[in-house]
This record gives structure tokens, sequence and C-alpha cells, in this order.
């Protein structure tokens, strides 16, 4: 599906209460975003900050893909790979651009339980689109205060159950096979939106999607359940339990190279089907937030998760001949091309807000413990059964790899918040953190020696901002902070030399960025500009991909730059726009691997427009048209391949009834209206130039919701 965001009501990026036109006022709620923990209206918000409204996620969407409906951020690329196996690509301002599955660089939570592991591994499977409440990204200097690989932050917030109980089933089909099934069922009793003692307030939301794939060999089944429970323990106390589970199996058709993308983009690379390449996916994790207003100035805030994971991963590696260097299983020191993972995770979330007077000003200051862990079990075994012509493969075999992995994280923060003056605005935040990685190998056998080790790796973040508000509708920010990202336990899992072992020695990155930004509130919208600079040293970088196996490098210093430009708004009567514009240099200040200082870092489009104009009165007919442009992206550190850039446009429309109890809506759309051949995701540095994955041609989608309220 193309990736665009839906001009529809409600407007799809949400307004504080005084910004918003006077048609949608009575209906949207203040929005107060939380991302930065001091909890203030994205106008106020000294960092570039997008909030997405859940109810526009859903309207003429699909529901299947984070990517449908937030393509219209500034600075976020998303894309769909059209590989369910491996993840959408998510990469803000550059960070997670490297990525060959998976979501690295950017923080991901869900309801404040991370979606990113304590190594800086996220996905985003388990976020179920039927029943969010909104998204928050926020992007700069910022997101450092989230600790490692925090890039970019993604926040995504569950709806919570409000009044009578309703019930919503609701149904989408589509192209190549898709079908979506969902039910989501919600309500409060006992006076919940009033605080009463004893109150619980619900929502329960189950989903089944299938898909038989643009590509051959790309089918796709998930099964997602997204739950939460509030109850409120009296005036001043609240607990809430959030449960999420996902079950999913996909095919993957890896990526093709340039002739085979060209003239069969629906293809596979043969490998794929000669070992069955697939992945399964089984997570069930669930969290418990308690909040306390402890009294007019002081609140607690404690949450806990936990969770299980189990992956398994049928790879195209070649059984071979035994010969150096080892990049056949046939050779004793190879790890195998099946994967399999379980891993267990958890961790807590303490932190105090006190909101206090300096020198006769508000000051509000956080402070918090952040502590996370992850217990792995990582096997390793072969792809293959039998010798000769009775030889079988994609089936799981010897066992060849066996090792019990843990990383933690522990992170103090602290930040404050000062309006110092009435037009002025202080902010300032450190946070120390601390990533601490072991192995122990269990596979000692011949020339495959013990493998263990440890690494440790810490840094201080700290982060300041300044913001004058010269007008009532005008905000303009500086920002300056440091972040830094170590590697995942993927990518130290194998050494670009093939030799046996975990890579310790990729070490991590360490970045300084700045921004400066402006805010105008218009008559019934918000525009908002921001120029950026980042600068890093020890760039992780993909060092090649091959049979699914990837490897990585440091590569010295990098420099990024460029601007962003939004605008969303109404400018007649239910007629709603967005726009988004933006402009970003990611370059090698340093050379590597025989490679020259200044190219381009792959993976990265220099320029991305989009664009949507949406007719969504409150009941009726509804249309809508979008359109995006994404330049070209370079997709091998020597820049000598490129995936072009392309403009795709998608179209609209629905109807909406409101009959007594009952809110009927339904929905059909076209992307790609022009039927453009384009990729839709890239596979930085296939070893194999196996780069492109496509995006479908034109293709449709149709659907319908009915929420009955008892």
């Amino acid at each position: 599906m193309m990736m665009a965001v839906l001009a529809a009501w409600p407007p799809v990026f949400a307004q504080s209460s005084s910004s918003a036109a006077p048609t949608i006022a009575a209906s949207l709620k203040p929005v107060i975003v939380t991302s930065t923990r001091i909890g203030v209206s994205p106008f106020a918000t000294p960092a570039s900050v997008d909030v997405v409204e859940g109810a526009a996620m859903r309207h003429s969407q699909p529901q299947v893909n984070l990517s449908e409906s937030l393509g219209g951020v500034p600075g976020l690329l998303i894309q769909n790979r059209q590989n369910y196996a491996q993840d959408l690509q998510i990469a803000v301002r550059g960070f997670g651009s490297r990525s060959t599955f998976g979501i690295r660089g950017v923080r991901l939570y869900v309801d404040g339980i991370p979606a990113t592991l304590p190594d800086g591994q996220g996905q985003s499977s388990n976020i179920d689109i039927a029943s969010i409440d909104r998204v928050e990204v926020l992007r700069g200097p910022f997101s450092a205060l989230y600790g490692n690989s925090s890039g970019g932050v993604i926040q995504v917030f569950t709806e919570e159950g409000r009044g009578a109980p309703t019930l919503t089933p609701s149904f989408t089909s589509g192209s190549d096979g898709l079908r979506r099934f969902g039910i989501k069922a919600g309500g409060a009793t006992g006076g919940a939106t009033s605080g009463d003692a004893g109150a619980i307030d619900y929502l329960l939301s189950l989903s089944r999607f299938t898909t038989d794939g643009y590509r051959e060999h790309s089918a796709a089944s998930k099964n997602l359940v997204n739950g939460k429970l509030g109850i409120r323990l009296d005036d001043d106390g609240k607990l809430t339990l959030i449960l999420n589970s996902v079950d999913l199996k996909a095919q993957d058709p890896l990526g093709l190279a340039w002739p085979q993308f060209r003239t069969d983009p629906r293809s596979v690379a043969a490998v794929a089907g000669q070992f069955d390449t697939r992945k399964t996916v089984q997570q069930t994790q669930g969290g418990l937030v308690y909040e306390r207003r402890i009294d007019a100035g002081n609140e607690l805030r404690l949450m806990f998760y936990h969770g299980q994971r189990e992956t398994m991963q049928f790879q195209s590696i070649p059984p071979g001949t035994p010969g150096p260097p080892p990049t056949v299983q046939a050779d004793p020191r190879h790890a195998g091309g099946v994967i399999s993972l379980t891993r267990d995770y958890g961790g807590i979330d303490a932190r105090w807000t006190s909101r206090l007077l300096l020198a006769g000003h508000p000051l509000t200051v956080v402070g918090g413990l952040a502590w996370d862990r992850l217990e792995e079990q990582r096997q390793g075994h072969e792809n293959f059964i039998g010798t000769g012509m009775d030889r079988q493969l994609g089936v799981q075999g010897r066992l060849r790899r066996d090792e019990s992995n843990e990383v933690w994280n522990i992170d103090p923060y602290l930040q404050a918040s000062w309006q110092f003056a009435a037009r002025w605005t202080l902010d300032a935040g450190l946070r120390h953190s601390t990533v601490r990685f072991s192995s122990d190998d269990h596979y000692i056998a011949g020339v495959n020696g013990d493998d263990s080790g440890a690494a440790r790796y810490r840094q201080s973040l700290p982060v300041a901002a300044l913001r004058y508000q010269p007008t009532p509708d005008v905000s303009l920010y500086a920002t300056v902070g440091r972040g830094f990202e170590t590697p995942t336990f993927n990518e130290i899992s194998y050494r670009s030399d093939d030799l046996p072992g975990l890579n310790f020695s990729l070490r991590p990155s360490v970045n300084t960025s700045v921004e400066a930004g402006a805010k105008a509130r218009l008559d019934r919208g918000m525009l908002t500009a921001a120029w950026f600079q980042t600068r890093t040293e020890d760039e992780i970088v993909s060092a090649g991909s091959s049979g699914g196996r990837a490897t990585f490098r440091n590569a010295g210093r990098t420099w990024r730059h460029g601007m962003e430009l939004g605008w969303h708004g109404e400018f007649a009567r239910n007629w709603q726009v967005q726009a988004a514009y933006t402009y970003l240099e990611a370059s090698y200040r340093d050379g590597f691997s025989g490679f020259p200082a200044g190219n381009r870092i792959p993976g990265i489009a220099r320029q991305m427009a989009f664009a949507s104009l949406g007719w969504a009165p409150p009941q009726g007919w509804r249309a809508g048209l979008e359109g995006r442009w994404l330049s070209k992206i370079h997709v091998n550190d020597s820049n000598a391949e490129a995936a072009p850039g392309y403009f795709t446009s998608a179209a609209h429309t629905g109807y909406l009834w409101q009959i007594e109890r009952w809110t009927l809506d339904a929905f059909a759309r076209i992307d790609n209206l022009f039927d453009r051949r384009y990729a839709g995701a890239a596979i930085i540095n296939e070893s194999n130039g196996r780069y492109y994955e496509p995006a479908p041609g034109r293709n449709w989608s149709a659907g319908a919701s009915a929420a009955y309220r008892f």
C-alpha cells in the first residue's frame, strides 16, 4: 500500500484546542504531548513532534501497517517492504536506515512499554492500529532523553474505554488476497470518566490479517490481540493493565537484483523457493502502570512490564563444500542456516514529577530510573537434512550454534522545564545510560572454540532547549543534545570476516545534534519548520547481507543536515489539507574500506514530499486525494546503485452513517493510481546485489466497520 497520511475526519495531526478550527474544537480534547515527559501542547514543545490521531489512521485505510498513515510526518521515512518476515523499514532523519530487518536507531513504545529491546532492536508487528488513540513522533536532540538508539521516538497509545459498552466489528479486503477481520469492544463502568473509586475502563481488540502477497513466496498471516484495563483506585490513583500478543507467520521473498526487478517485480530469487525462506514469531507481553497524585505539585508513575518472544527463521545459505572463508554450512565454523531465538524480557520505569516555583516562575522537574533486561537463547541449525540425492532443503537439521545471551541497561534521568519569563522557557535534561552485553557459548567442538564474551558501554546524554514565544501564535526554539547507539545483538551475532563468535569489536556510535525551529498557529491549522544538523562518530553501517545474514562495521564520522516543513489544517468548511517536505543531506565524512569520504549514506532519501486534500464532513460522503514523492535512495556504500525516485498517488472515498445507536463507516481506495513501478524499500549493501524490494502496482482495498453502543 502507498505510504500516505489520510486527510479525513478527524484531522490527522492534532492541534491544541486554541488552534483548532471552529468546526472541530468541540469534538477534540486538547492534545498534550507526553514524549518529552513535561506534558505540554505540540505548539509549546521545544522540539519537532507530530501527533497523529488514531481515528484518522483508521478512516479509509486497511489498518494493517503504520506506513499507511505515518508517511506524511516530516523527517520520517517509513516504508513497507511487502515482506512481513522483515517488518517495516523506519528511519528518522536517517537514523535506522541501515536496518536490513526490524527497526534500529529509533525507539518504539506502546502504552509506555518499550517495543525496542535494551540492545536497540525494535519491531512494530505487535502494534494494533484498530485500537490506537494517538501516535507521537518525536525527532531531534530531545530524543536522546530515551537513551540507547534514540535517533527518534515513536510512541503509540491505546484508546481508553469510555461511556456505554461499544462493540465494533470490521472487515477489509483488497488486492493480492488481502483480508483483515477485526472486532473491538470497550466502555467504562462506575463513573470512570469522573474519577470515582472502583471505576473501570476497558478496551479489547482482536484481529486476523492474511495476504497472498504482491510477490511470489510472500504470503503472510498475523493474529493480534491488544487489551487495556484501567482501575480507578481513588481520586488520586489509577492502575492500568496492558496485554498484547501477536502470532506471525510469513514467507520471505528476499530482494531482487536490478534486471529482475525491472522485468519481473513479482518474482523472487530462486533460492527463496529452494530453501523455503520464512519466519514465524510468537510474542506475548504485559505491563502494569501505577499513577498517583501525591499532592497538588507531585506525581508518581511506576511502570512494570514482562514479555516472551519466540522466533524461527529459515535462511537461504547454501550447504556448499568446505573452504575458506566459512560462508557455507559445510565449514565446521559456520552457525547454520536456521535461526532459533527464545527471548525473555522485562523492565521498570519509575518516575517522579514535581511542579514548583523558582524565582516566582513555574518549574517542572522530572526524575526517574529505567531498567530493562533481555535474556536470549540463540541456536543455529543447518537448513537441510540428508546428503547427495537424498538431501532435503528448507528444513531444520543439525545443531550448529548454541549460546545464552544477556543484555541489560540501567538509566537514571533528570530533566526540568522552567518558564523563567512570560515568553521564555528553558528546558534541560541528562540521562546516563549503561548497557551491558554478555554471551555464554555452549557449542564448543573441534575448531569451533569458546566464543563467550562481554562488553559494557556507558554514555552521558545531555539535552538543552530554549524557547521564545514572541506572540500568542508563534513559537521559536533551539535545541542541542548528545545521543548514542550501541550495536544490537543481531548486529554483533556475525563477524564481517565470517569467523565464528560475536563481533565485540563493533563500537557504539555517538552523535551531537542541534536543531532550530519555528511553529505558527494559523486560523485553522499549524505551520512548522525546523533546521537540524547531526555529527556522528563511529557510525554503525552494514558490512554486507547475504542469504538473510547481515554483518556490520564502524565507518568513522558522518554528517547529517537538513530541514523539515509541515502544514496541516482546514482551508474551508469540511475541507482539510496537509503538506510535508523534508530535505536531508547525509554523507560519510571519512573514507573507509576503500570508499571515499563524501559518499552518501545509503538508505536515505535526499528529499521527501507529501500532500493530501480531503472532503470530510461529520456525516455522509467523504473523499480524498494523496500524493507522495521520494528522491532516489542509494543502496550501497559505493553509491554505485540506487533505487530511482518516484511519485505515487492515491484516491479514496467513503460514507459515514450515524443511526441511533449505530455508527456505520465504509470506504474504498486505490493506491498507486497511475500504476508506477518502483522499489518500496531497499536491502542496504546486499552482498548478492539483490537490493530491491518491489512495491505493488495499482492496487485496491475496501472495508467497513459497524459500531453499536449498548
